[in-house]
């Protein structure tokens, strides 16, 4: 797959991609009316700027939580079903709790900045840090990232330690090893990820869908058949319900800002320039060294699509004085194991309350360094 390969997909080609996520979407809207879409809590939005909402949560609670996704598809997988919401179990903490609802950008908002890193990572969730100590979040925050979303947090930390309570990524991807990475055979057949994103403007979510299946089959194609006839034995069919509130979900994603796709491709995939100390946001060079915040990952054990070899380097690697690494091991009822992390009733069940206990003993100065959460090791089963 050469540049010259993407540029000969013409516009045709383009086109029909693009209508293949229209057609996904419609897919999503059936669902919908089956009764299978997100039941959300209550918010307000308390910011919008192009390619941003940021949503406000309750407007209690002097400690605040600003909610990563990843920049793919809707917000909502963090507040899919009351019993299976991160969401509400900040909220029952006594949490203020806002998200980074990242919304499709016009071709035309795109040709400043290009946003890419520098825009996603730096200038979008400053904007959100400040709407929210207008809003009475005096304190500073955590922040917490799901996948991509966790690439963002985690360049946001590098970019401003001392403006963070704490870190918490989930599942993200840091580092990239050529023999770990399910996605560099492919990364290694495209000469030059600006051609794609070129062709596209921007990279329909049907296209990254279909390289990610490609690329890991058994993830994101006979893992999910299995778990759906897995949740259809469960009794009380909570976990199908589940099961379909996330495949409608799936159906919900946006095209990717061609800045943003050639920066996780080029920078990240390809060269490894965060986890090398050699990435350069907003005209600054960060790396782990530079995330001092206290640091809590998850990872999966079992995954191929974020292997422990994507996390542990760069958590071992970051500067933070205080660090939590939690292993996931997977629920039924998930769809796919990689968003298990935020609707799995086990996750719910035990990795939460583990790292709000984690969060709790920050504030108790039990992760000054001297306690069990300095470079330790919890599994959350």
């Amino acid at each position: 797959m050469t540049t010259s390969n993407w540029n000969a997909l013409g516009p045709l080609g383009v086109q029909a991609l693009k209508n293949m996520d229209r057609s996904r979407q419609a897919r999503g809207t059936m669902l919908d009316r089956a009764g299978y879409g997100p039941q959300e809590t209550p918010h307000t939005v308390l910011h919008e700027e192009p390619g941003l909402k940021l949503r406000r949560y309750g407007d209690t609670g002097t400690q605040a939580v600003l909610i990563v996704p990843a920049p793919i598809k809707r917000s909502y997988i963090w507040d899919l079903a009351p019993e299976v919401s991160v969401v509400r179990r900040w909220l029952e903490r006594g949490w203020r709790v806002y998200l980074a609802e990242w919304v499709p950008v016009d071709g035309k908002d795109c040709d400043g900045d290009g946003f890419g890193f520098d825009t996603y990572g730096d200038r979008l969730l400053s904007a959100c840090r400040r709407a929210m100590a207008a809003d009475g979040a005096d304190e500073p925050p955590v922040i917490a990232g799901h996948s991509l979303g966790g690439i963002l947090a985690a360049i946001h930390s590098a970019l401003y330690p001392e403006a963070l309570r704490a870190t918490v990524l989930l599942e993200a991807p840091l580092h990239f090893e050529p023999a770990s990475c399910c996605f560099n055979p492919l990364v290694r057949a495209v000469s030059d990820a600006k051609a794609i994103a070129d062709a596209f403007g921007q990279v329909p979510g049907v296209f990254l869908n279909m390289m990610s299946a490609m690329a890991e089959p058994q993830a994101f194609q006979w893992e999910r058949m299995t778990d759906r006839w897995l949740s259809m034995l469960d009794p009380d069919r909570q976990a199908l319900a589940n099961y379909m509130r996330v495949e409608r979900w799936t159906h919900d994603e946006f095209p990717l800002p061609g800045r943003l796709f050639t920066d996780i491709v080029e920078r990240l995939y390809r060269n490894d320039e965060l986890t090398r100390g050699r990435l350069q946001v907003s005209g600054r060079t960060i790396g782990p060294a530079d995330l001092r915040a206290p640091l809590a990952s998850v990872a999966d054990p079992r995954s191929k699509v974020i292997p422990l070899d994507a996390v542990l380097p760069f958590h071992e690697a970051a500067g933070s004085a205080d660090k939590l690494l939690l292993h996931y091991r997977g629920d039924v009822g998930v769809n796919l194991q990689h968003v298990g992390v935020l609707v799995g009733r086990n996750a719910h069940a035990t990795l939460w309350p583990a790292i709000f206990g984690w969060l709790d003993g920050i504030d108790d100065g039990a992760g000054d360094g001297h306690g069990p959460a300095q470079g330790a090791l919890a599994i959350a089963k």
